[in-house]
């Protein structure tokens, strides 16, 4: 057994009106609800976002202090394109490290998002490589 974490299972996020962030998040995003979910007694809604999760809770969201996610995209440039048509203010998308680019908007509750990308050649390996040891 390891204790390093395998990958980020979800992420929850505080909205004022679960069924318009229903709609932002899957018309808009493309993210897809899902149904066999707990609610644990409070408003909200479970989406996917490729293998990992999205939970959007009905609560005030907190204040913007830099916090995000971010969701991978195969072409942000053409994300970015899609979102601006609809209206939507996105940042211009930008290299964030070597074979990787980065763009963010808000939704319409202040929660910032980020839109990543990987270069199909500088993907991220699907394995975590052994630590190096350090020559003395």
């Amino acid at each position: 057994m390891t204790s390093a974490p395998r990958g980020i299972d979800h992420v929850a996020l505080n909205v004022l009106d679960v069924p318009a962030a229903l709609a932002f998040y899957t018309d808009v995003l493309g993210l897809t609800q899902r149904d066999d979910r707990p609610d644990f007694g409070i408003a909200g809604a479970w989406l996917n976002a490729g293998d990992q999760q999205v939970h959007l809770i009905e609560l005030p969201p907190p204040n913007s202090m830099g916090q995000h996610f971010a969701l991978l995209y195969e072409d942000i440039g053409a994300v970015v394109e899609r979102l601006r048509a609809q209206g939507f203010t996105v940042s211009d998308p930008a290299a964030s490290s070597p074979g990787r680019r980065q763009a963010f908007l808000n939704d319409p509750w202040g929660n910032s998002i980020e839109l990543h990308e990987h270069e199909p050649s500088r993907a991220e390996p699907s394995h975590v490589a052994e630590p190096r040891s350090r020559a003395s």
